[in-house]
């Protein structure tokens, strides 16, 4: 099964800005984003994203997709909307446990890692020839990081751009990273 994942774009939101879960606008028109995308896809495949706006949007530009909670990015809780910059010191818990740490009344990546593994796991029991999956960073690393078997510690090095796509092959014998990023 080819297996493409792409990062929504990028979204309406100022740098320095913690927005995880929260519900942006894009910067740029899901059309343009979907017309570069489409020429790197096959010509059949069953489409899944978030219900994130920034996510959404690309996949319904592209198609019908099936829209599943479990791919939303991870809840930062009192840190959404919050700059960087005025967190503080707090993010040196995060530093200190980046798979482990949750802002107050957030998830930690562990937790996030789980639901879009749950949803993995039963996506990956339904054959099919292509899955499209438009999500976010957090829930992408969580996928290709598993299916490449590295250790949840190496996720974070997995830098999915904003408006990009990466595709895996996943067999019955493996997984093989065929391309990062186009």
């Amino acid at each position: 099964m080819e297996l493409h994942l792409i990062r929504h774009p990028r979204p309406a939101v100022a740098a320095g800005v913690c927005y995880g879960c929260s519900d942006l606008d894009l910067a740029e028109p899901a059309e343009l984003a979907a017309a570069r995308l489409r020429p790197l896809l096959p010509a059949a495949y069953q489409l899944h994203a978030s219900p994130l706006r920034r996510a959404r949007l690309l996949a319904e530009a592209l198609g019908q997709p099936q829209v599943d909670e479990r791919l939303r990015e991870m809840h930062f809780g009192d840190w959404e909307g919050c700059r960087y910059d005025d967190i503080g010191s707090a993010l040196d818990g995060w530093v200190a446990d980046p798979l482990g740490f949750r802002a107050p009344g957030g998830e930690s990546a562990r937790e996030m890692a789980a639901r879009v593994h749950a949803w993995l796991d039963e996506a990956l029991a339904v054959p099919a020839a292509a899955r499209v999956v438009i999500a976010h960073g957090g829930p992408l690393r969580a996928i290709a990081g598993r299916l490449l078997g590295l250790p949840p510690e190496r996720w974070l090095t997995l830098d999915f751009g904003c408006g990009l796509a990466t595709r895996l092959d996943v067999e019955d014998w493996g997984v093989t990273l065929k391309w990062f990023n186009r």
